[in-house]
């Protein structure tokens, strides 16, 4: 899959002092890169297309309704990329890391690729100490429920856009991730994890820089790790 087209999707929900430095510092081996505006009463758009992306307006909030916005886009090319890639707005990713998280998928060795926040590569301080037990807990039941060999919910994740499509993606919120790892699992597609390094974000977390939003993540993640187990008739 050397020759294979590349898209890429950042959902980004108020990400105007981050944006530009996330899709300037993307590869140039991307083909497209999509930022998904979820509503954002800053200049987010403005600063994405100064960027060079392309920006699609999705006013339904959500992480997963961003993503969905942005699949839905690229499936409706006349030409699709082969490989999709994910990646947060809020600048907590290394753009540059792509390439090594795309390199197991170009290699045909899997159709599914996680960027594993490591703690030996993440800057003190850029997970909450709920991030991490929550991202150590969903690896842990996935581990004992699927046989899941995963360690982190990363964000920064690729997937070949025909495997993608036969998960069937529904959440629109904060379950997207793992809703998509035990899709791999159930549907035994191929995949892998490499490590990634991880600073801290510019701007505040939507998510996890609320209590609220801490206490929400880990209701669905838990909530789609069994509700998923036991509609499967594990």
């Amino acid at each position: 899959m050397d020759d294979s087209k590349i898209g890429v999707i950042i959902p980004a929900y108020n990400e105007a002092l981050s944006i530009g430095k996330v899709v300037s510092e993307i590869p140039q081996t991307v083909t497209e890169i999509v930022v998904v505006n979820n509503g954002s009463t800053d200049e987010t758009e403005i600063k994405a297309i100064s960027a060079g992306a392309t920006v699609l307006n999705e006013p339904r909030k959500g992480y997963g309704q961003a993503c969905l916005c942005g699949i839905n886009y690229y499936n409706n090319l006349p030409k699709p990329p082969e490989i999709i890639v994910f990646l947060d707005g809020d600048y907590s990713d290394y753009p540059e890391d792509l390439n090594i998280i795309i390199k197991p998928i170009l290699e045909d060795k899997v159709d599914f690729v996680v960027g594993s926040r490591v703690k030996s590569q993440r800057e003190r301080g850029s997970m909450t100490p709920q991030q991490i037990f929550g991202n150590e807990l969903a690896s842990v039941l996935m581990s004992i429920l699927y046989g899941g060999k995963f360690s982190d919910l990363g964000p920064f994740r690729a997937i070949k856009l025909a495997v993608l499509n036969k998960l069937k993606m529904q959440d629109k919120t904060y379950g997207w991730t793992v809703e998509m790892q035990l899709k791999i699992l159930g549907n035994k597609f191929s995949y892998c994890e490499v490590p990634v390094r991880y600073k801290k974000r510019i701007g505040k977390s939507k998510v996890s820089g609320t209590l609220v939003g801490t206490v929400m993540a880990s209701i669905k993640i838990l909530g789609w790790i069994f509700k998923y187990y036991f509609k499967n008739g594990k």
